[in-house]
């Protein structure tokens, strides 16, 4: 027995929303009803503009269209109607690129109404639940559905049954420059690699690292520590630089006051005029003399 594909989760909640326009239209002498699968001409179809992905991999393309061949289109295409003997994608591009390279002349279709924002929203939703994408290409998805579809990111959240730090993570990707996008894209780098990169501090560092990761072939871990380190390192030399910049009249002090104890002394001051002072001493003997000094 053939075991019947399920539609992606986002998709079908869509098609199955009691709201769709379910009418019958007649187009030339065959009637079609909007909401169910219909045999389309491939010639009537256009692509959609709002489709998400970006590039298909011309390998893969090439091994469904063998599949296709053998076996036909499983999963149907959907499509909305624009107007007589004509439609257009919401979703199914890659199934509908691999039946034009096998020469199908039909593909079975979803046949469904939708203005441009629930065209949209369909595309998105329905290619945020494949696994082929790349993590830009659902970081963008995720980002125009905030911005297009006017979601926040908890109704994407529950819209999508992702987790909310799902949807973070994946939009935090769009803050890394355009090299390492270019490269998460390309398979330069995984996800793991750029979630480190994004904590790695500003633009410069961040591709800095980058070069380092590809270059020296890191792994995620690798990469976490590098990223890790890097930070620790800021940090002291922020610490270092802090002491550095004590105002010229304590600085001058604190060295008149180390010298008349014999001892270490540091002083340090905030931008409020708030600090304090510390005074070093190695035994009882010491301690002692700072005293008897301070009580001159």
């Amino acid at each position: 027995m053939t075991k019947k594909r399920a539609l992606g989760k986002g998709l079908s909640a869509l098609l199955e929303n009691a709201n769709t326009d379910i009418t019958t239209k007649n187009i030339g002498l065959e009637s079609k009803t909007v909401g169910s699968i219909s045999t389309i001409s491939i010639a009537q179809i256009e692509a959609n503009p709002f489709n998400p992905r970006t590039t298909f991999e011309e390998e893969q393309l090439e091994e469904l269209r063998d599949s296709i061949a053998v076996h036909g289109i499983i999963q149907p295409l959907t499509v909305r109607k624009l107007g007589r003997d004509k439609y257009q994608l919401i979703s199914g591009e890659r199934r509908f690129r691999a039946s034009q390279l096998a020469g199908l002349e039909e593909v079975p279709c979803y046949i469904r109404i939708a203005n441009d924002q629930t065209m949209l929203e369909m595309a998105l939703v329905e290619n945020i639940q494949r696994v082929d994408l790349n993590a830009i290409e659902v970081g963008l998805s995720y980002q125009r559905l905030i911005d297009e579809c006017n979601f926040t990111q908890e109704q994407l959240s529950k819209k999508l049954g992702k987790s909310r730090s799902n949807i973070t993570n994946f939009l935090r990707l769009l803050k890394l420059p355009a090299p390492i996008q270019l490269g998460l894209r390309g398979g330069l780098i995984s996800m793991g690699h750029a979630r480190a990169l994004v904590s790695a501090g500003d633009e410069d560092k961040q591709l800095s690292l980058f070069e380092r990761v590809i270059e020296e072939e890191l792994s995620v871990r690798e990469t976490e520590a590098l990223v890790k380190g890097t930070k620790q390192i800021d940090k002291a030399t922020k610490s270092t630089k802090s002491k550095d910049q004590l105002p010229t009249h304590l600085s001058d002090f604190q060295t008149r006051l180390a010298d008349q104890l014999k001892t270490k002394v540091q002083i340090s001051a905030n931008n409020k005029g708030k600090g304090k002072i510390v005074i070093n001493f190695e035994s009882e003997n010491d301690l002692d003399k700072i005293i008897d000094f301070l009580d001159q």
